[in-house]
């Protein structure tokens, strides 16, 4: 990530832009039925923005589009990763990426219609993708939540580009959020059996928890980590929404606070009505031009980014 200046906790407020959605639906058959949950970075001097699309089948692939101010986007033609493997014959889905020295990492889900497993891919142009398969074979992140009818489950692996104690820290999960490690950036593993974040009954995390885009170290170096929730309404169906939670370097795995209110939710019509309604899910982040942009997927069909500029 560009050079930023100092962030506080709370981290924010974003505001959601008048432009929205700044990604639509597309003329590829790819990906002209849905566009949603981007990962974005500053690469050249323009955000490039890899969002998840797919047409009626939902059989997702990775697209690429690019900015020079944030919120005007040109898309290449073609998707830039896309299934190739048994784990991920079903779809590509939910990208987030960094960048760390001349490297750039991609976590997304390979999908299979049975089981979601968290892979990665590295590039060194953010268009030609080598895949590294699985990263957690065998681990389950709804373990004790709302146990999916498989004992194998990952998605969102959010890496922290600054390493801490020699080893890269990642926050992964769906349902509950764990902390995995690794010395070389491919391979990895849980730093600790139990989960660093969990549902908690009564509030806008009462659902699940999955991951948002990479963490950031604040000002007074503790790890923030923004997050996506889910409520599930009595009614039916859910609602999710984005907190922040903030760790210590030194204990990456026990949280000191924690946002009581959502920090992003669903507001506009598109964040309402879609493929999945009451939906803001934020994967990207980037720093450009002064203003934080938080791009995010509205109710599973179109692509919203909230700003936020601080002040001086």
């Amino acid at each position: 990530m560009n050079a930023h200046p100092p962030i506080d906790y709370p981290f924010g407020p974003f505001t959601p832009s008048p432009a929205n959605p700044v990604l639509r639906p597309g003329p590829g058959a790819w990906e002209s039925t849905n566009v949603y949950n981007p990962a974005a970075i500053v690469h050249d001097g323009r955000v490039v923005m890899l969002y998840r699309a797919h047409a009626a089948d939902i059989v997702s692939s990775v697209g690429y589009a690019v900015s020079d101010d944030g919120l005007r986007f040109e898309r290449d033609a073609e998707p830039v990763l896309f299934p190739e493997h048994d784990y991920e014959r079903y779809g590509c889905e939910d990208p987030r990426v960094v960048k760390i020295g001349d490297t750039f990492y991609l976590t997304y889900t390979g999908w299979d219609r049975t089981t979601a497993r968290l892979c990665l891919a590295t590039s060194t142009d953010l268009r030609t993708w080598t895949k590294h398969g699985p990263m957690l074979p065998g681990v389950d992140t709804f373990r004790g939540t709302r146990q999916p009818p498989v004992e194998e489950w990952s998605k969102g692996g959010v890496i922290l580009e600054t390493p801490v104690d020699g080893r890269y820290l990642m926050y992964v999960g769906e349902g509950n959020v764990y902390l995995a490690e690794s010395a070389d950036l491919l391979h990895w593993r849980l730093a600790d059996p139990e989960p660093v974040l969990t549902p908690r009954p009564g509030t806008f995390m009462s659902g699940l928890v999955e991951t948002g885009p990479q963490p950031l170290l604040t000002r007074t170096g503790h790890i923030l980590l923004m997050h996506n929730s889910a409520v599930h309404p009595p009614e039916g169906g859910f609602y999710y929404s984005s907190g922040q939670v903030l760790f210590e370097p030194s204990r990456p795995t026990v949280p000191v606070a924690a946002l009581l209110e959502p920090w992003l939710r669903p507001t506009t019509d598109e964040d309402k009505h879609g493929m999945s309604e009451n939906v803001t899910f934020v994967e990207g982040l980037v720093w450009f031009r002064g203003t934080w942009f938080a791009y995010y997927g509205q109710s599973d069909t179109t692509v919203g980014v909230a700003t936020f500029t601080p002040a001086g």
